[in-house]
């Protein structure tokens, strides 16, 4: 033999895969290798890692927020409504599916039902708290007050 033999004793082959994943597979690949250059945790303490998957997510963001504006814009609904919609799925759908996997693993509904009202909590208070500190603030420091449009809080909420 001139090269070095392959281990072929494996059971798993290209058969094994369904057409299903090697199409999710091919439409992901760019995500796949974009996130693969976020160095390795144990690289400064984590601070590289944290600091390129932190510009990440805000960089996905983004892209998320201009993709439904523009298809909002196409199908003729207004920001607000595609705001509370589409981006609001986006962000739930990540607690929904760590929910179910903590059913799935735990012999009890605590890490679940946890998981559940924690993220609610994070994002009421969060989502809608912090950007008022900010803007109260910044209005503060210019000697004005912040003053919220009637109508708009209780519709978006």
């Amino acid at each position: 033999m001139l090269g070095p033999t392959i281990d072929t004793s494996d059971d798993t082959t290209f058969d094994d895969v369904t057409l299903k994943e090697a199409i999710f597979h091919f439409i992901v690949i760019f995500w796949k290798v974009l996130f693969a250059i976020v160095p390795p945790v144990h690289w400064g303490g984590g601070w590289p890692a944290f600091c390129v998957a932190l510009s990440f997510i805000g960089i996905v963001t983004a892209i998320v927020g201009e993709v439904a504006t523009l298809f909002g814009c196409v199908i003729g609904i207004p920001d607000a409504i595609t705001a509370i919609t589409l981006v609001a799925l986006g962000t739930s759908l990540p607690d929904t599916f760590a929910s179910m996997t903590a059913c799935k693993n735990s012999p009890n509904a605590d890490s679940a039902i946890g998981n559940v009202t924690g993220s609610n909590s994070v994002n009421v208070f969060l989502g809608l708290g912090l950007p008022w500190v900010i803007a109260s603030t910044y209005q503060e420091t210019r000697g004005t007050w912040y003053k919220t449009p009637p109508g708009d809080l209780g519709y978006s909420v």
